[in-house]
């Protein structure tokens, strides 16, 4: 099948390996470093492996991850894109995104 994606040991998508350059590879786990899985799929991942991370994890569990960590893990690009994919309006800002005015 097109859409089907081969997985590494830890099941992980083979086809990721690259925006995993400084990890050993072999040894990430897909439910062991959810986190790492799931920010690095939405940033750098195809159609084909968002698909697979949507499957593998839920759409309930990756929109509650991008409400707590989206804002400060992904590229802003990116996580408005998936901000409005999955409709999120709610969600944690990270200290950096306080508008502050200008003092002078």
């Amino acid at each position: 099948m097109k859409d089907e994606v081969e997985l590494s040991a830890g099941g992980i998508p083979l086809s990721l390996r690259p925006v995993f350059q400084e990890y050993d590879f072999g040894t990430l786990d897909a439910e062991r470093n959810r986190d790492l899985v799931i920010e690095r799929t939405l940033n750098y991942g195809d159609r084909r492996e968002a698909r697979w991370l949507f499957e593998r994890y839920g759409t309930g569990a990756v929109a509650e991850w991008i409400r707590q960590r989206g804002a400060s893990q992904l590229t802003r690009r990116r996580f408005n894109c998936w901000q409005s994919l999955l409709d999120i309006r709610d969600f944690r800002r990270p200290r950096f995104w306080r508008q502050t005015a200008w003092p002078h």
